[in-house]
């Protein structure tokens, strides 16, 4: 295949794109590439079990549950990614010199990663939904809510790939992707806003630029995380019911419509501007996840350009 590439020295950048996307397929179908997706699948049903059928019943099982997806789709689209432009840099590198154009390489990447995060995330909703997820029946932007859900999870695993194979281009070997990645990772994971929250300092900033922060945004923002109750001001009652006086306060409270009223009296308190379930914050969500992936593949091409300075 790379023979046959190098010597299409005047191949313009679509029959390249083609090309290259052929090879990509083949990769997949002869060499096994598909084994990731046995893995996105058992993933996903890791999480789902973790979460729980009621994840969209409430804001604290929603905000945690957005969290943990968001982070399954940051772990696919990492692990797509992050070793397919370094382990075949001295491939590149003799084919630029032959006539590859690296958009054209990018490109054919793009595509292919863009149908494998779908697949990734067809899977994923079938194992929600199989497990006994109840989903919203409706939602804001399509009006459906599995549709938006699904655009919203391929967004962030499509940006996180994007991210990875910046990587990728800018590293010259696989082990060190390998060991750049953890730290990519880490990065997504404390800078999201959820575990951690930051009100001001260069942390903020940070936090601005995390896939995790915005794609946790966009998935409570879907799910209109506003208009559920919260189930906090009861749970820190609940767990004091060892001293007899609030356990019968407790019993009280479940035989009555008042813990109904705590849970909207304490979702009330703590609804969220950022969460908020508008079509204007939805898109906003989406098209910034977008830019990031954008930026990175940017600074991920002009790096591969410069490939024929490598000294080995």
């Amino acid at each position: 295949m790379a023979d046959d590439i190098m010597t299409r020295h005047h191949t313009g950048r679509l029959r390249q794109i083609h090309i290259y996307l052929g090879k990509l397929f083949r990769i997949f179908i002869n060499e096994r590439g598909w084994k990731g997706l046995p893995l996105s699948a058992a993933i996903a049903l890791l999480v789902a079990f973790v979460m729980g059928k009621n994840l969209f019943t409430n804001m604290e099982r929603l905000q945690s549950g957005a969290f943990a997806i968001v982070c399954v789709c940051i772990w696919n689209g990492f692990f797509n990614s992050i070793q397919v432009v370094c382990r075949e840099r001295a491939i590149i590198k003799r084919e630029h010199r032959a006539g590859l154009h690296i958009t054209a390489y990018i490109g054919a990447h793009m595509i292919y990663q863009a149908i494998m995060c779908l697949t990734q995330v067809v899977i994923s909703i079938a194992i929600y939904k199989w497990y006994g997820i109840a989903f919203p029946k409706e939602s804001i932007v399509t009006g459906n809510f599995t549709l938006d859900f699904g655009i919203t999870l391929w967004i962030i695993t499509y940006s996180a790939d994007m991210m990875a194979l910046m990587i990728s281009c800018i590293v010259k070997t696989t082990t060190a992707a390998m060991t750049v990645m953890p730290f990519m990772l880490i990065i997504q994971l404390v800078f999201a806003g959820v575990i951690f929250s930051f009100s001001s300092g260069p942390a903020q900033y940070i936090e601005m630029i995390t896939l995790s922060h915005w794609g946790t945004i966009a998935i409570c923002s879907v799910a209109d995380y506003n208009q559920l109750t919260s189930h906090a001001l009861f749970s820190a009652i609940y767990q004091f019911r060892s001293v007899p006086e609030i356990q019968s306060i407790v019993d009280y409270i479940q035989r009555t419509d008042i813990r109904y009223k705590m849970d909207v009296l304490s979702a009330r308190s703590m609804q969220k501007d950022l969460y908020a379930g508008t079509i204007s914050n939805i898109l906003k969500c989406w098209g910034i996840l977008l830019l990031i992936g954008a930026v990175a593949i940017i600074i991920g091409t002009l790096c591969l350009e410069m490939i024929d300075r490598d000294k080995r």
